[in-house]
């Protein structure tokens, strides 16, 4: 690269959680800078949140269509390169159609969009205008679970027959949207959260997770949503038996309460040779269970050659010095903005550069949420267990 990325961002001001994470794992490789921002649909908040970030007041607009209007009509050297859009999911859609109008690359929040035909018109137009689109599923950003991917890829555990995905949360094991906490208010309104609350929010990873590192596709699904919290309108758990286009089978689980637990992101995949086991609350170690051989635990750290090319890629410090949820995020966005750069300059990406969520990623996701859902309406998966 030549130079930094410049970046405008939707939604993120000082009211929103996952905005600074955004800018955190943007600003973390020294390749992207903040230019400018819409940051808040609250004037005010727009505002006081673009001071807090230091843009110009120039810069700091009102609304994303002024952003997008205003950056376009900006000099080639001073305008950005690339809108990243963190608001619900609601609100994806439209910014991202008219960044992708204007000659804006996108960064977007997961889910992609509100529907999933929504999500095929963006996939559309990004043919018709050829830019890049990144989605920020970030547990693929992770070195170790890139390792596990290498090694199904290379067929060190044979051929894969069984894949369990978890990820258990507690936040919602009471009715929080009821109790001024915004971010739940807005993921258990299905007028702003979509078809699913938990599918949408977390699941659509756990599916991700399970597609990356098997290298093979969700076919066929069935499903079960629960709302086990009295007086919620939406899903708050559920879940899935999978089957995938190499004949392997799968579980998915996604709940948001499992009081007590975090973000306690979990999958094992096993083939005809062997398994692996990773873990979010653990993200440096892959442990690898062998049919015949002693168990191993592979470790990230920069200077191991054992490791594939592109865990490699991914890990910035040596061995024994964690790296966890940020740097996964940062990965995502550096890889994002290596391969921008090379389309600014006119060269070519690597794999390893590559290797970040597209729309691709977007449309399966947000197909699985619409499936999941129609399984879940279903009655005929069910045998009574009668004597």
């Amino acid at each position: 690269m030549t130079r930094k990325l410049r970046m405008g961002m939707v939604g993120g001001g000082q009211d929103a959680f996952i905005g600074a994470i955004h800018r955190l794992a943007a600003n973390m490789d020294g390749l992207i800078e903040l230019s400018c921002g819409a940051l808040s649909i609250n004037p005010e908040m727009a505002v006081a949140s673009g001071k807090a970030l230091f843009l110009p007041e120039s810069r700091t607009y009102l609304t994303y269509e002024e952003m997008i209007i205003a950056e376009a009509a900006l000099p080639a050297d001073e305008r950005i390169d690339f809108v990243t859009i963190v608001t619900p999911n609601f609100a994806h859609f439209a910014p991202a159609m008219m960044a992708l109008d204007h000659g804006f690359n996108v960064v977007i929040e997961k889910p992609i969009t509100f529907s999933l035909e929504e999500a095929k018109q963006l996939e559309q137009k990004l043919k018709e205008t050829g830019l890049t689109l990144c989605l920020t599923h970030t547990y693929s950003g992770y070195p170790m679970v890139k390792q596990a991917k290498a090694m199904v890829r290379e067929g060190k555990l044979g051929k894969i027959r069984k894949v369990w995905v978890e990820y258990p949360q507690g936040w919602l094991s009471k009715l929080s949207e009821r109790e001024g906490n915004a971010q739940a208010a807005w993921r258990t309104d299905p007028k702003k959260s979509g078809k699913s609350s938990v599918m949408g929010d977390i699941g659509t990873h756990a599916a991700h997770l399970a597609e990356y590192i098997t290298g093979s596709k969700i076919t066929d699904i069935c499903a079960e949503l629960n709302t086990l919290v009295e007086g919620r309108v939406m899903d708050d758990d559920g879940a899935v038996l999978l089957k995938f286009d190499n004949g392997a089978k799968g579980v998915l689980m996604a709940s948001q309460v499992a009081s007590g637990e975090e973000n306690a992101v979990k999958i094992r995949v096993y083939g005809e040779k062997g398994g692996i086991e990773w873990l979010q609350h653990e993200p440096n170690s892959l442990i690898i269970k062998w049919l015949e051989e002693p168990m191993q635990i592979l470790r990230a750290g920069s200077n191991y050659a054992h490791l594939s090319s592109f865990a490699r890629h991914n890990c910035r410090t040596p061995g024994g010095h964690p790296e966890g949820y940020l740097e996964a995020f940062a990965n995502i966005y550096r890889n994002f903005a290596l391969t921008l750069g090379c389309k600014i300059d006119g060269t070519e990406p690597t794999p390893e550069m590559l290797d970040f969520p597209s729309i691709e990623d977007g449309l399966r996701g947000m197909a699985f949420i619409d499936n999941v859902v129609l399984s879940a309406q279903s009655d005929k998966k069910w045998t009574p267990n009668v004597l």
